[in-house]
Parts: structure tokens; sequence; C-alpha cells
């Protein structure tokens, strides 16, 4: 279906725009609904400030809502971006949005069913989502039926993708799919030559373990995974993923270079229970990488990852409220990539 098409670049590529998703109803998110607001304008903003003195292009913030009022709001707080009003329920394009590329200035979309995370949360418009916004930004889709949020997955330019069992083999996104029969589809689908499979994602995660809150490329064969905290619910998971992320192998003998970053630790809700939080759910843009800050350990991922993003402004910024939602900034953007002949 898309062997003829080109592997989408990965996200440290060049970028014309990051569409992020502006809660627009308060039904998903209750109480938390305005500070949710307030959270995610001053991450379009770190966007938008690191632009200045920057000396390439500079990635322009586009958000994705729907109706006037949410609009009004998105414009009141962040003037400095763009809007796409559109029937959509929740916030997450990561996972309702197409994955996007460009070739020879053509503007691809890549389309996926969505069915709520697992029929678990369905709001009006997100299923329908996808094929909108690529007809809205006049896209060429490519359609592809089965179920795949885009949290999912995460890819490099040498043909590596990472997932995990946790979710796409879940039998409530594509019923009894086999680990073959994933494979065959998420290879025909991006163009890749290896999927790397992670066994569980983080505990309390209802997207039941994407990849993106725990393992992301932040270069050719270059991963980053988390490295836990004293008294971390999640420690147990976080050195199973590196020891999997550090024994790959690619058939031909190839393996991955592994850093590790330092997670938030134990971060409880107001009910004292512990949540998905993660510094591995920061989003990439041309002038600026933003990390989800959730306690003093956010600077401490910053500094980590600084080196690694040459060119490129690593800075935290508050996501908790965000968090309720149930992701943060990587869920809540996806990239349009620039033209791959520029």
């Amino acid at each position: 279906m898309t062997t003829h098409l080109p592997p989408p670049p990965p996200e440290w590529a060049s970028q014309d725009q990051l569409l992020i998703g502006w809660p627009s109803h308060f039904d998903p998110w209750d109480e938390p609904f305005a500070e949710a607001q307030k959270q995610i304008a001053a991450f379009a903003n770190q966007i938008i400030a690191a632009a200045e003195g920057f000396s390439g292009k500079a990635t322009e913030v586009v958000f994705v809502l729907e109706g006037d009022e949410a609009e009004a709001k998105a414009r009141a707080l962040v003037p400095g971006a763009k809007i796409i009003n559109i029937p959509c329920g929740d916030t997450w394009v990561r996972d309702t949005a197409p994955v996007f590329s460009r070739v020879k200035g053509e503007l691809h979309a890549r389309t996926f069913r969505f069915n709520g995370w697992g029929e678990k949360y369905i709001y009006p418009g997100d299923a329908e989502l996808s094929v909108a916004l690529a007809e809205r930004l006049k896209a060429r889709r490519i359609d592809n039926d089965f179920v795949l949020e885009g949290g999912s997955v995460d890819w490099d330019d040498t043909g590596c993708l990472l997932t995990t069992d946790d979710c796409v083999l879940n039998p409530n996104r594509n019923g009894n799919w086999s680990r073959d029969e994933a494979e065959t589809a998420l290879k025909n689908a991006f163009g890749m030559r290896h999927i790397i499979w992670i066994k569980d994602g983080l505990l309390n995660d209802h997207t039941d373990g994407h990849v993106d809150n725990i393992a992301r490329f932040v270069g050719s064969k270059h991963v980053i995974c988390q490295s836990a905290q004293t008294d971390d619910p999640h420690a147990e998971r976080l050195c199973a993923i590196e020891e999997t992320l550090r024994n790959w192998r690619s058939p031909e003998g190839e393996a991955l270079t592994v850093t590790t970053i330092p997670s938030p630790g134990r971060v409880l809700d107001e009910d004292g229970d512990f949540v998905p939080a993660s510094h591995a759910n920061f989003a990439v843009t041309n002038q600026a990488v933003i990390v989800p800050a959730y306690n003093q350990f956010a600077e401490d991922a910053v500094a980590a990852l600084q080196p690694l993003f040459p060119g490129r402004k690593v800075v935290a910024s508050p996501a908790d409220a965000v968090l309720t939602g149930g992701g943060s900034f990587h869920c809540i953007s996806q990239q349009i990539p620039s033209d791959d002949t520029e």
C-alpha cells in the first residue's frame, strides 16, 4: 500500500509546522481544563519565543481546535499561533492526526483507524480527524486499514521503528494480531526495515503503554530512555526497557546507541495514585525541544538532552495539568515536515 512512498522523516528533521491540540471541550478534562489550557499555551509560547534569534527556519505553531470559544481563548493566550478550527473531541493529535511527510513538494498524510485507545475514550470527531485534517491541508492521503496511534511508534532515518507489545499487540486495537502480522503492517505503512519491540510501557498508562513515554529516537540508531529515581514506581520497567534497547541487534548485527535521561520519579495525582509522568514525552521543533516538567528532576532531564540537540534550545515547561488528561507535550503535538528537496 505504501511501499512506493519513502519513510516519513524523523522528528529532528526540518519542520514547517507543529500541530498542537488545544483543549476545546470541558468534558474530557473536568476541573483541570483551564489550567491545562494555560500550560499548553506556555508550551506553545516557549516554541514561539525560541524562534527569536534562531538563525534557521523556525517551526510555526498551529493549534487544532473546535469552536469559536476555544479559538478566542487560544488566540488570547498565544497570539503568535495559527489556527485550524475543525471538529475534534479531545486534544491528543499525536494519536488522532495523520503522520505527515513531503515528497517533491507534495504533502502526504498517512492515516490510520482510531478507536479511542481501545474504545476507552470515545469523543465526537476524533475518529474522523485524521482524514479531515488531511483534506483541510490538501494532503495526498495514504489510508491504512488498521488501528494505530502515533504515540505508539517512533522512528529514525535508518529504517528503525520503536513500539511496544503492551499497546500494538493489545487485543483492544487489532484483535489477536500476531507480532509477525504487526511487523508486516508497520513495515509496509512506514517503509521501515526493523521493528524494535519493547514489552511494557509505564504503569497506569491508559494508552496501554505508548512508546513515546518510554523511548525516543534522537539521532540515527540513537535512542533515549529513562533511568529511575529512588522510590520510582516504574523502576523495574525502566530497567527492562534500557536492557532491551542495549541488547537489540539487527539481523546484520547493527546495535543502538542508548542514552539515559533521568525520570521524574514518583509523581502522584490528587488521589495519591502514581501517574505515568515522563521526561521522554518531549516535543521537538526546529528551534527548541520542550520537556514536560513535574518536579525538580526536569532540569536534570534538560541538562541530559541539551547535548543531544545542538543548535536547539532545550527547556522545561510545567505539564502536571496536561498529564491529568493522559499525556503530555509529545502526545498533544504532530509535526508537518519541510519539503524533502529543501
